[in-house]
Order: C-alpha cells, then structure tokens, then sequence
C-alpha cells in the first residue's frame, strides 16, 4: 500500500486528496495508519470506514443473492399448434428446462404450474387460455417427476378446436432438501435420482451431446422460429466473427 497514491483508494475524490495531502497523507499505508477518531472527526464516518477497511476490518456486509422464489420457462410457437401431442412435446421441453435450472438453483420444488393460450390478437379465432397446478407430496429436482407432473396439468386443461400460441411452465414452493416421505405419496422417492441428474446435466453441459426425454420429440415443427436469432460472440465458438488477412 506504500506504493498506492491515496487518490486510487475508493472514495477519495480531487478534493478529499488534497486535504489528506495537507495533512501528510499520501499514500494508502498513511492512510491506514492514521488516527481513525481524527478521520471520523474531519472528514465523517464515510472515510473512518474506508480506512479501517485498509486495516481489515469490514465494514459494510456483503449481502448474498436471495434463492430464486420461482422459475418460469415459456415460449411463443413458430406456428400455432393445435393437437395435443404437439403440446406435449413442448411442455416436456420446457419442464426438462425447467428442472435444469432448479437444479442449479441446488432448490427442490413442489408445485408445478402449466399454462397455455391461444393468440389475443388474432380477431377472427376463438381465445381461450387457461392453467393448471399441481402440489407434489414430496419437494423434487428431478426432470422425471416434474415432466409427469407437467403432461398431468396440461391434459387438465387442453382443449380440441383451438390454435394455441405460447405455453409455459412455472415451478415454486421451493425448499433446499427433498424432505421427509410421506406414507400416502403415490409416488415414492426414486432410488438414484440425484446421482443421475447430475449425469444428465454433466453431459448436457460438456458439448458431447444432448440428453433428452422422449416426451420431448425430435420433431419439433412447433418451436420458436430462430431465423433472425442475434450471434452468441461471447458463448459460442462458432459464431466467433473470423478476420482475414488479404
């Protein structure tokens, strides 16, 4: 600190500098070693912080971020879907999405939501929208239970005749650990489904590969058009602009 200029210190503007500097303060280690009360007296508690900040001791708490209080993936289609298995095969996807963050979050969840809706903006089709929820017995991060519960919510709610636009799925009643079991859950913890999550989102993120639940289909005629999708300079190698030399 002997060799840091106090002016680099945070906090200590033009003015402030040329105080200290009248005082003999110049440097940061001066600034550390000097009388904290006469500080506070001067200048106000602001810098007396700032310099027992120099000496190690903190002053201000760092606050972490809040765990997120509910996860929301949805989508508009690239072209209104109008049977069911269509629509399953898009809220499969986005409960697997859906799941992967709460994974990452380290959160388990218990109520699972799905919506879905036709386009308020077409005049001459019938709206309809409409969602459904369902409460888990047990706090899960599993794709597998969130899917099922996800497809259960949805077959609640789809509706023959319309020309559906953008569905979604919502997660919350979120908790750290999966909790005690319950003897009436109709459906039992799965032996290994920690272990294998963690596979899943290993191989997901390595680039080997994609792993994904038949649920989800393969041909997805439904999904949102990408054709004007901006570059991803900074996430993806391929789309690292290339210079050439002529």
């Amino acid at each position: 600190m002997a060799l840091v200029p106090v002016s680099d210190v945070w906090g200590c503007g033009r003015q402030l500098t040329k105080k200290l500097a009248a005082m003999g303060i110049t440097t940061a280690l001066q600034l550390a070693d000097s009388n904290q009360a006469l500080i506070r007296r001067t200048f106000g508690v602001v810098l007396e912080r700032t310099v027992r900040e120099l000496n190690c001791v903190p002053c201000i708490s760092i606050d972490s971020l809040p765990a997120k209080q509910q996860i929301i993936v949805s989508r508009s289609f690239g072209q209104r879907v109008t049977q069911l298995q269509d629509m399953r095969q898009a809220v499969c996807q986005y409960a697997e999405r859906a799941a992967e963050k709460l994974r990452r979050e380290r959160q388990y969840c218990r109520h699972i939501s799905v919506f879905a809706r036709t386009s308020p903006f077409a005049p001459h089709e019938p709206y309809y929208a409409n969602s459904h929820s369902v409460q888990l017995m047990l706090a899960t991060q599993d794709t597998r239970d969130i899917v099922a519960a996800a497809v259960k919510a949805l077959d609640a709610i789809w509706r023959d005749g319309f020309r559906y636009q953008k569905a979604g799925i919502m997660l919350n009643d979120f908790c750290d650990k999966p909790g005690q079991i319950d003897l009436f859950d109709e459906q039992p913890p799965r032996a290994g489904s920690e272990q294998l999550m963690t596979v899943i989102d290993g191989i997901n993120q390595s680039g080997l590969g994609k792993v994904w639940f038949a649920g989800q289909g393969r041909n997805t005629t439904w999904a949102m058009r990408r054709e004007l999708l901006s570059p991803c300079y900074t996430t993806r190698i391929q789309d690292i602009p290339v210079a050439k030399l002529t």
